[in-house]
């Protein structure tokens, strides 16, 4: 396959992503959480690489487009390790010890938590979880990046 086709085929499948992102939300009532906030914008990105990789068929473009993938598939790793409690989230989604709070302290914990939980798994196939989806599919565009930005010529 030529370069240009295999990075339309990585910006579709980044398009996809975003698209059952935004159905799971909107249709399947499933609210992202702020670390899933957060894996929608390398797959956002690349679609605007894309746009200038059409009309600008250069290699740094496609370095920033595998970067972009790089940094969604760490993102997405991240994510899973905070929902199977391997490390704790960021402060303002994720589970902390109420242990020594006073009441003012935990009431006001209680007013200030967020509708959605990062470390809490709304839906899963297969045993993995939207965030551990994303990390595979985010790795194989990475690839498909990578293979693209070591071809030898731009076709």
């Amino acid at each position: 396959m030529r370069t240009k086709q295999l990075i339309t085929i990585a910006c579709l499948s980044s398009a996809a992503v975003i698209l059952g992102a935004y159905s799971f939300e909107y249709i399947g009532e499933f609210l992202p959480c702020k670390l899933c906030y957060w894996q929608r914008y390398p797959h956002i990105f690349n679609m605007l690489i894309f746009l200038l990789f059409y009309f600008f068929p250069v290699r740094i473009l496609i370095f920033v487009g595998m970067m972009s993938m790089l940094i969604s598939t760490i993102l997405a790793f991240y994510h899973v390790g905070v929902e199977q409690k391997y490390w704790s989230g960021p402060n303002s989604c994720t589970n902390s010890s109420i242990e020594g709070l006073t009441t003012d302290q935990l009431l006001e914990k209680i007013m200030s938590a967020p509708l959605v939980r990062c470390d809490e798994i709304a839906w899963d196939l297969i045993g993995i979880s939207m965030a551990g989806w994303n990390v595979l599919i985010s790795f194989c565009l990475f690839l498909i990046w990578l293979y693209c930005y070591f071809r030898k010529q731009i076709e």
